[in-house]
């Protein structure tokens, strides 16, 4: 380790800046207009796998954006792990909140701001620069190493469990070690056991064929805005929880180690209320309220709303359309297909005389997904965070979705864990999205000796 740690030190200000030239590509992959930033950014993993030392990298044909593919090869008798990570990133809107421009890398206060930095690509990078480091220092490593980087996990990955499929024997492995993820707070080290599913759909209302006078027809013509503002107040309760027949069907109690973890936390609610600028609502009496309700409990969230005039001043108009985007994240036992079958029978059964109603699913969802608790490699990536940060890490559940641990278990048979060093306050998905300097170096050095110790345990 002492000739790898030497190199990464010495070979860090080169890593910075690969980083920030990978920040400046706008690889966002939900929308058609970053399509040239989509092939930037592949092009850039799949050039920077070469300059590692990886073999047989390929750009893999995916139906969608292409996924990244590289190997290096070390001795067929030790054990072979697979990375995860993907290169696309969220959009950047609301552009004028950011403080700096989202592609153009911005180094203050020891972190580093840039859509994508810490989702996902400053922790995607460091298992590759720790490859290089290890085949320029001792011209192998100890594990044979694959990565599988894709280009739709901003998305939801709709092509991935299809790429999963088509590539299966290439893609062949012992455990597979996810780059994204994050840990729970920067002052406590973690290591995410269980992460959230999730579903997207698109509501649409309509009334009349075409928008209406206001005054001339206002009091007799259908408005879509009203009927649809109906509809979402419909599918909550007073406690916030979601009140749709059938949503927590297939469900189970949550996993007690899960609730010990948050009871040992002793989560501070009035200050997680207090850093996102809001004030804790009724139904949160606790931290461990909040926490359960963030890590174990299904959502029904409303991620846009729009109809009629939405520019300056007022236009007195009756739209004849207006519609909602939503994300459910699931919990163990939840199928995507199952909630939108309920939530469409919802909406339908409550959709007032004089409209229309179309509900459309975006990609095909995730199941929730959650590592063995009994995994040797779990074992061992929890030693190595409790050297390097002092702390054992407090294996805690993901609110958020990382699709990938289901469709590896079920496609290619095998388990995965998650080791990221980005944290989840650093605002990805928001604007001005960060990434701490220092975990980007402590990150190296883990990934170091994750790959040391798991080559010498045959793990």
């Amino acid at each position: 380790m002492s000739d790898i740690q030497t190199y990464l030190d010495a070979h860090f200000a080169e890593a910075l800046d690969d980083l920030k030239a990978f920040c400046r590509i706008p690889s966002v992959s939900t929308d058609p207009a970053f399509a040239d930033g989509i092939a930037d950014a592949a092009d850039f993993v799949a050039e920077r796998l070469k300059r590692a030392g990886f073999s047989a990298v390929e750009l893999l044909v995916t139906g969608g954006h292409p996924a990244v593919f590289g190997e290096i090869v070390t001795d067929a008798a030790l054990p072979t792990f697979l990375v995860y990570g993907h290169y696309d990133v969220q959009p950047s809107d609301p552009l004028e909140k950011w403080k700096t421009p989202p592609f153009e890398p911005d180094e203050r206060d020891g972190r580093l701001y840039a859509r994508g930095v810490s989702d996902d690509k400053g922790p995607l990078l460091i298992p590759i620069l720790v490859a290089e480091a290890f085949m320029k220092t001792a011209g192998q490593l100890p594990v044979n190493l694959k990565v599988l980087i894709e280009g739709e996990e901003e998305s939801g990955s709709p092509h991935f469990e299809a790429t999963l499929q088509t590539y299966a024997d290439r893609l062949a492995c012992d455990l597979v070690i996810s780059a994204d993820g994050a840990m729970w707070r920067p002052d406590r080290p973690s290591i995410t056991v269980a992460s959230r599913g999730l579903v997207a759909l698109e509501i649409t209302i309509e009334g009349a064929s075409k928008d209406l006078h206001s005054g001339r027809h206002g009091g007799s013509a259908p408005n879509p805005i009203g009927a649809l503002a109906s509809l979402l107040a419909s599918l909550h309760g007073g406690d916030g929880r979601v009140s749709v027949d059938g949503f927590l069907d297939g469900t189970s109690p949550p996993d007690p180690t899960i609730i010990a973890a948050i009871e040992a936390a002793d989560f501070d609610a009035d200050a997680y209320y207090r850093e996102i600028g809001s004030s804790k609502p009724d139904p949160i009496k606790s931290g461990r309220e909040l926490l359960i309700r963030q890590w174990l409990e299904p959502t029904l969230e409303f991620n846009g709303i729009s109809g009629g005039y939405q520019g300056k001043g007022t236009k007195t108009v009756i739209p004849s359309s207006a519609s909602a985007k939503i994300t459910c994240r699931l919990i163990a036992g939840q199928r995507p297909e199952h909630l939108i079958a309920v939530i469409t029978r919802h909406l339908k059964a409550r959709l007032p005389p004089g409209f229309t109603l179309d509900i459309h699913q975006h990609g095909p969802g995730s199941e929730a997904f959650f590592v063995d608790p009994k995994l040797p490699a779990l074992e061992v990536a929890e030693a190595v965070l409790t050297e390097l940060l002092g702390q054992k890490p407090l294996r805690v559940a993901m609110g958020a979705t990382i699709p990938i641990g289901a469709s590896f278990r079920k496609h290619l048979g095998k388990e995965a864990i998650f080791f990221s060093f980005s944290t989840s306050d650093e605002d990805y998905h928001a604007p001005n999205e960060f990434f701490r300097l220092a975990n980007f170096r402590i990150g190296l050095t883990a990934w170091a000796m994750l790959l040391t110790r798991l080559g010498a345990a045959g793990a």
